[in-house]
């Protein structure tokens, strides 16, 4: 599905768990975010700012920024998408995904 911007939105029911960011908020850097459990969001950007970032609109509720155009690791992005998943997923698909891993 596709956010307000036409950007892709990942959703469990209907909710937002994550969202691909192309740059047109003005940073012109292509990102993906995603919430994220509490007190994350102030250890990723203040050990990492030059890959992770307080993302607009919804940083103020923990979400997390990740910046697509630097060097990325993947396990940490996917534990951040997977955690965002559970964060938003009724308890019995989060519990599915838990049993699949």
């Amino acid at each position: 599905m596709f956010g307000g911007h036409t950007t892709p939105t990942f959703r469990v029911r209907d909710k937002i768990s994550a969202q691909y960011e192309d740059g047109h908020h003005h940073t012109g850097r292509p990102a993906l975010w995603c919430k994220a459990p509490p007190g994350a969001q102030d250890v990723l950007v203040g050990c990492d700012p030059k890959r992770f970032f307080v993302p607009p609109y919804v940083g103020h509720n923990g979400w997390i920024g990740v910046w697509l155009d630097v060097p990325i690791d993947w396990d940490v992005v996917g534990g951040l998408v997977a955690d965002s998943y559970r964060m938003t997923a009724p308890k019995r698909l989060a519990n599915a995904l838990d049993l699949t891993a």
